[in-house]
């Protein structure tokens, strides 16, 4: 089988609607495929049960959709997927869904992208020539669980976060949480708040914030330099927090702001855990050196058994494992070789939305370049591809 269309989306979550939305309102044609049998698998069917939007809502929507006016400041994630329902009715969005990528390669000498998708509940593969091709398979596509020396050999449950819904079912137990920015801090909040014997793994320093800190800092920062704003939100954080380093707890040199703008790593949004680390309720552990058994060596030297570990660490991009011609935009780790706000184009028509670790905003400011970008060409000329 064979379709043609001018843009192909790989990718159904956030950053594919919305580059399909902004598509749609300039009447570009487009098809867009994911590989889930719905959209924003992550959201979900990998999200735990008490996780809210991070940032206020007005940091956190799509293009050419605000959220309902009642709904509160930072959306849970329930109705945050309700939100994208409706933009996909709105935008009347139809992904091609249980369709998975396996390659997409540019053919020079017509021009265009070839890209090869299979039906996974048929296994007809389908051949699509487009002349732009985005990727929007996400960041977050693939658990990312670090290598320690006898995990495999952990006797007790390892989990990545992405499976983890609700601490109800380890009470009483002794849980160990690896990872510590928003989804370990607030899990590990989650697992104590439900009566387990929680500990966490910091491994790096770590900005800690209030919602309304960071709220500010974001609304200040439109305005006003980065530096001074960064210097106001580590005062305040102070105020709120006291020193937390003889818990454990070590503040980056570079400021909140200009940490995410350089590198992508976000502040903690406390939602009660910093509470329960000072109360001693949480513990705080340095990096892990190995597992016997059911006992978890610290690089201190500490030793302690756990019932249950789970990996707050992360995820990859798997883009390179099927683009065959994406040197151009993207590195080895599947991510933007260029920075923000630069990293979305690539070479022959080449796209990529929500890779530049800059969240709901990013992927905004992303769907809507690409869709201006393509039709600048569009209208210079139509195509033909034989």
């Amino acid at each position: 089988m064979e379709e043609q269309t001018i843009v192909l989306i790989v990718g159904a979550g956030p950053a594919g609607l919305a580059t399909a939305a902004c598509l749609a309102q300039l009447s570009i044609p487009y098809v867009i495929i994911e590989r889930e049998n719905c959209s924003a698998s992550l959201w979900r069917n990998r999200a735990y049960d008490r996780l809210k939007l991070h940032l206020a809502k007005e940091f956190c929507k799509l293009p050419h959709m605000s959220y309902p006016a009642d709904a509160p400041t930072y959306i849970p994630k329930d109705q945050f997927v309700k939100y994208l329902d409706s933009y996909i009715e709105r935008f009347d969005i139809q992904p091609k869904y249980s369709t998975a990528i396996e390659s997409c390669t540019h053919d020079e000498g017509k021009d265009c992208w070839i890209s090869l998708a299979c039906d996974v509940t048929t296994s007809v593969v389908v051949r699509y020539k487009s002349k732009f091709l985005v990727v929007a398979s996400g960041e977050n596509s693939a658990a990312n669980i670090p290598v320690i020396p006898g995990l495999h050999d952990f006797t007790g449950e390892a989990i990545h976060s992405s499976l983890y819904k609700s601490g109800a079912a380890y009470s009483g137990k002794n849980a160990l949480v690896v990872g510590c920015g928003n989804s370990g801090m607030e899990i590990a909040y989650d697992l104590a708040s439900h009566g387990a014997n929680t500990s966490i793994v910091v491994r790096s320093p770590v900005h800690v914030m209030t919602k309304e800190i960071i709220r500010l800092g974001m609304t200040l920062v439109q305005h006003t330099p980065v530096n001074i704003v960064d210097d106001l939100l580590v005062r305040m954080s102070n105020f709120v927090f006291g020193d937390l380093s003889r818990h454990g707890i070590v503040k980056p040199k570079a400021g909140p702001l200009l940490l995410k703008e350089k590198t992508g790593r976000s502040a903690v949004i406390d939602v009660g855990t910093f509470g329960l680390i000072k109360k001693g309720i949480i513990k705080v552990h340095g990096n892990i050196s190995k597992i016997n058994g059911n006992v978890v060596e610290f690089e201190d030297k500490k030793e302690s058994s756990f019932d249950v570990i789970v990996f707050a660490t992360g995820y990859k991009s798997m883009a390179n494992t099927w683009l065959k011609n994406g040197e151009s935009m993207l590195n080895n780790d599947g991510l933007p070789k260029k920075e923000f706000p630069n990293h979305w184009k690539g070479a022959n028509g080449l796209y990529c939305a929500g890779l530049a670790r800059r969240g709901l905003a990013g992927i905004a400011i992303d769907a809507k370049n690409i869709a201006n970008d393509i039709l600048s060409t569009y209208n210079t000329h139509r195509f033909e591809m034989n």
